[in-house]
């Protein structure tokens, strides 16, 4: 996931997907030979107005994707909804996810994020906060932030929402906070192994993990960041539509 001002700060290491693809058999909860594959997706991943042809990312064996709905208080993916509705077409399983910017209201924020993707998500993936900067605030007021956005998500959707973050922005930036290791956990870590590395924040498995921002699929024109399934809390077309609706 990178925000408008592709600011974030990762290990620059890259996995090569024949690697990954090999070790992912290792991953908690994921059969050798069919581990639950997507990508995630924003503006970037449509250079120049491409569209994605998700019937070919469907077919490819990705069966869902992450795409960026919404940052802050003032933008929201213009893509957001054509992909969308190309991700229901082709039959692969939607998230959304909202970039936050801890400098405006959390509350504010949630409401933002619900109303925009509710329309085009809704019965898809639980909503996903992604959580990366912190624009000079103290790992308390981090704690705070995150935990009042959390909360106001969960009480408009009703859905408990999914943490995005990488290793060493939770350790410093949230001071390694155990507060909210009961929230499903999406890991971003380039580490070129079989598994993400040592969880922070009090996490005992992950439920996604992002190893690669560099990696090239079907009916994407751009590098693409590339993501497994832990498997932990079951099927994923039950997890992804809890409600039943």
């Amino acid at each position: 996931m990178t925000s408008l001002r592709r600011g974030r700060i990762r290990n620059v290491t890259r996995v090569l997907p024949l690697v990954v693809a090999g070790a992912l058999a290792l991953a908690p909860g994921l059969a050798a030979a069919a581990p639950v594959k997507g990508p995630d997706v924003a503006s970037w991943q449509h250079p120049g107005g491409a569209g994605i042809d998700w019937f070919a990312v469907r077919a490819a064996g990705y069966q869902f994707a992450m795409v960026k709905a919404t940052e802050g208080l003032n933008y929201v993916n213009p893509y957001f909804v054509q992909d969308g509705i190309g991700m229901r077409a082709a039959g692969v399983i939607r998230g959304a996810y909202h970039y936050a910017d801890v400098r405006q209201s959390p509350e504010a924020q949630a409401a933002f994020f619900a109303s925009t993707s509710f329309p085009v998500a809704s019965g898809g993936l639980p909503p996903v906060l992604d959580l990366e900067q912190t624009y000079g605030l103290s790992p308390a007021a981090m704690i705070d932030w995150t935990r009042r956005y959390l909360n106001s998500v969960q009480a408009i959707t009703g859905v408990q929402p999914i943490i995005y973050t990488y290793p060493n922005f939770w350790r410093t930036a949230m001071g390694n906070t155990t507060e909210f290791s009961n929230y499903p956990l999406w890991i971003a870590d380039y580490n070129g192994g079989s598994a993400p590395g040592p969880l922070p924040g009090g996490w005992s498995h992950w439920t996604f993990w992002q190893y690669t921002d560099s990696g090239r699929i079907p009916g994407v024109t751009a590098a693409i960041d590339l993501n497994v399934y832990g498997g932990g809390l079951g099927d994923i077309n039950r997890f992804a539509n809890p409600l039943g609706s």
